[in-house]
């Protein structure tokens, strides 16, 4: 009997972990956002790319599986559109341009601590002291990768940081409350909530940043690539593995965007990685692999 059981646990458990590796392409892609942005978009007009990353990913969706939301959906997709796209790219945005790219960065690492706090109050999980332990980690090594000696620090910097990791924070938890309807794809599912943000980033952008800047092959190629990859396919693998594994074992692959970053600076922008940054790497990835573990048993045990 206890065999079996073991087993079914650990097929459980290898599921999980492809699945795991599978929802992990979505922050492996964002993680370019930065290199395509300052490499090939025009400067000065972030929220038009995130305006372009999102509403035409949501259309395509929606015209390729022709499905739109039913009763209440229409308000939760609303939400959650807002919540995971709408908000999330415009603080995004002010953080990363009132602080220094990698204090942004770990103020949005904060993410996997808050839905840890959100999956206890929101979803009544038990608390778990290995999710925030290790998501303080994560925390830690992002911090070693990405922040230099001379990083400055501005208030509405730092409030708009934190607010965009709640914000998506508490996207992602509602997402796991609410599920997908059974009948609804992830490709639709994914569309509803990119059209709703979209379409919240369309005056939002209009208001901040005026006309649309001129766009040159190379903005073309950029605005592609972070809407079909970085949009359209990312959100899809993202949203359809926050309804299949654990919450906080999708929240903290969100720390593989920043170290993506990191890598792709040091090969294609010649930044430099050094010891710090790379013990920060180990800390990371420690806390990646064990966010997709199953909590000890001495901790079930203890419930």
């Amino acid at each position: 009997m206890k065999s079996s059981v073991a087993q079914r646990v650990s097929g459980a458990s290898k599921g999980n972990l492809s699945r795991a590796a599978l929802t992990a392409l979505a922050p492996l892609a964002w993680g370019t956002t930065y290199v395509v942005t300052t490499e090939l978009l025009p400067q000065g007009h972030p929220l038009f790319a995130g305006l372009l990353r999102a509403l035409p990913a949501g259309l395509i969706a929606l015209a390729v599986t022709r499905t739109v939301p039913r009763g209440t959906w229409w308000g939760k997709a609303a939400v959650l559109g807002v919540l995971n796209i709408g908000l999330f790219f415009p603080l995004l945005f002010v953080a990363a341009e009132r602080l220094p790219g990698g204090v942004a960065a770990t103020l949005a690492a904060a993410q996997p601590l808050i839905v840890a706090i959100l999956a206890v109050t929101v979803l009544h999980e038990s608390p778990s002291a290995w999710r925030i332990g290790w998501g303080a980690m994560g925390v830690v090594g992002v911090g070693l990768v990405v922040i230099g000696p001379n990083a400055a620090l501005d208030v509405i910097g730092i409030v708009a940081g934190l607010a965009c990791a709640a914000t998506m924070a508490l996207g992602v938890t509602l997402t796991k409350r609410w599920g997908r309807p059974a009948e609804v794809r992830p490709t639709a599912f994914a569309g509803w909530q990119l059209t709703a943000g979209g379409l919240f980033l369309v005056p939002v952008t209009f208001v901040f940043e005026g006309a649309p800047p001129a766009i040159d092959p190379d903005a073309v190629l950029g605005y592609l690539w972070l809407g079909l990859i970085g949009g359209l396919i990312a959100y899809v693998l993202w949203f359809r593995g926050i309804t299949a594994l654990p919450v906080n074992s999708v929240s903290i692959l969100s720390l593989l965007s920043p170290l993506v970053a990191a890598v792709l600076g040091a090969v294609l922008l010649s930044q430099t990685l050094g010891l710090i940054q790379l013990v920060g790497f180990g800390l990371s990835l420690a806390a990646i692999v064990a966010g997709q573990l199953p909590v000890p048993t001495l901790e079930r045990t203890a419930r």
